[in-house]
């Protein structure tokens, strides 16, 4: 389950050589804004009896006004040529605002501010690898669009087993529930069985732990799967995934409790899902282990 769960409190940065942290990183891999991949867009036409649906005040400014907090790449971050907000993410709501026949209006937004900007009427939803769960709920409704899980990376031909890893260096990112949770009790579980602790190596960004990983620096990295699948595709020579994803959890876009909005945007979501051009964007950004077949609303039951 991704940090954003309990709320982000944390920023991706490039990262190439970072001094302060666990280790000092000499090299650099493709995992980072400076290196963002060129993606393919997929084109998406406009569904007039979805469309029709918008709530009013949406239809007539022909815009959705979506608050969103970057980067977290691969999801959403800013290309660093052009300065436009990109990703997965960004992708696919752009096709879900085309298919509504209006344009998404992105607003970049302390992650902790985007939902009370939502309660407030400011956004007309977020969009920002929020975690869909039972206690956010009572705030907002949320419209599921991806699963998301943990994954671990490792490197090519040196396989690491997530719950066996005693012993191994793995590589975090900071504040993450990898960080606060899932490798310490891990670490905890080789202790009591009277076996060497995990070694864990917190970094600020998770750019920098696939980097350690590149270089041999650690065993493995722990990270939410998108940004873990992200990674593999971007040094897919170097890297690979180490066992399978766990921990699954929705991925949804917040909206606010009891909007028309919500039922709108969970038909035009399932609309691309029908179509295949939702498989497609997945595709592109190589996170297609995650992709849904059918999005619901409030989905999450924890």
């Amino acid at each position: 389950m991704s940090v954003r769960s309990g709320g982000r409190g944390f920023i991706l940065r490039a990262a190439c050589v970072i001094a302060g942290s666990a280790l000092v990183l000499t090299g650099c891999t493709t995992n980072t804004e400076d290196n963002a991949p060129k993606v393919a867009k997929v084109q998406v036409a406009k569904v007039d009896s979805i469309a029709a649906e918008l709530p009013s005040d949406i239809k007539q400014s022909g815009k959705l006004v979506v608050g969103v907090n970057v980067p977290y790449q691969p999801n959403e971050y800013k290309d660093p040529t052009t300065g436009q907000i990109v990703g997965f993410d960004v992708d696919l709501m752009n096709a879900v605002a085309s298919v509504l026949g209006v344009t998404a209006d992105y607003k970049e937004a302390d992650f902790e501010k985007i939902i009370p900007s939502i309660e407030a009427g400011t956004f007309n939803l977020g969009m920002s690898s929020f975690t869909d769960n039972v206690e956010r709920q009572k705030t907002v409704d949320f419209v599921d669009y991806f699963s998301a899980g943990t994954q671990w990376a490792e490197q090519k031909g040196k396989p690491v087993d997530p719950n066996n890893a005693c012993g191994k260096k793995v590589a975090v990112q900071r504040t993450t529930i990898q960080d606060n949770d899932e490798v310490p009790a891990k670490s905890k579980a080789c202790t009591d069985a009277g076996k060497p602790a995990i070694q864990k190596v917190p970094f600020d960004d998770q750019s920098a732990a696939a980097t350690a990983l590149v270089l041999g620096q650690v065993d493995a990295f722990s990270a939410d799967s998108p940004v873990t699948a992200y990674a593999v595709k971007q040094n897919k020579d170097k890297i690979e995934a180490a066992g399978p994803l766990f921990e699954s959890a929705p991925y949804g876009w917040p909206v606010k409790k009891g909007s028309p909005l919500a039922p709108v945007l969970q038909e035009a979501v399932q609309h691309l899902m029908d179509s295949g051009d939702y498989r497609k964007i997945c595709e592109n950004w190589g996170v297609q282990e995650g992709a849904l077949t059918k999005s619901v609303i409030n989905g999450a039951k924890a």
